[in-house]
């Protein structure tokens, strides 16, 4: 059992509504990506998406927008977010870029049982009131749903050198 949630601190905003009640394929998507890709042009992942310098945008749902507090143009931060148009089916794939087979989970496909992806962005803009984070750029289509953002944190997110 789950316990009730505590009430808010002094200082935290409540979003006053459930996400779970807003769930999508059993996740809540908290907005989607606006870019200028589609399965014609998409670049393969974020290095090439910055190699052709288009930026976009993350634009949240209604009622997310107190999220973003913190957030400030400059920032780094990690999208999370829902790859809807990719095969779910493949538990081994054989991309052009590599040498022989190689299984989902050994790849950064959007093939795979649950098709998230993740990118570390900068931000370019920050709408507080209007919900909307400009980006560097970004490998995935237009309309593709974001799952979450999660500030990129050098303490943190550095893979350990042992």
């Amino acid at each position: 059992m789950i316990p009730a949630p505590k009430p808010p601190r002094p200082g935290e905003v409540t979003l006053g509504f459930d996400p779970a009640e807003r769930a999508d394929a059993a996740i809540s998507f908290i907005g989607h990506i606006r870019s200028s890709w589609g399965p014609e042009d998409c670049p393969k992942n974020i290095g090439r998406a910055r190699e052709r310098g288009v930026g976009a945008e993350a634009v949240l749902r209604e009622g997310y927008a107190a999220a973003l507090t913190g957030l400030e143009p400059g920032m780094h931060v990690v999208l999370i977010y829902w790859m809807h148009g990719a095969r779910r089916d493949l538990a081994v794939q054989r991309p052009r870029h590599a040498e022989g087979p190689r299984g989902t989970f050994a790849l950064r496909s959007p093939a795979r049982p649950n098709p998230l992806a993740l990118s570390t962005v900068r931000l370019t803009a920050v709408d507080h009131a209007g919900g909307i984070l400009g980006l560097d750029a970004i490998d995935c289509y237009d309309g593709t749903p974001l799952v979450d953002i999660k500030p990129w944190l050098g303490t943190v997110d550095l893979p350990s050198r042992d």
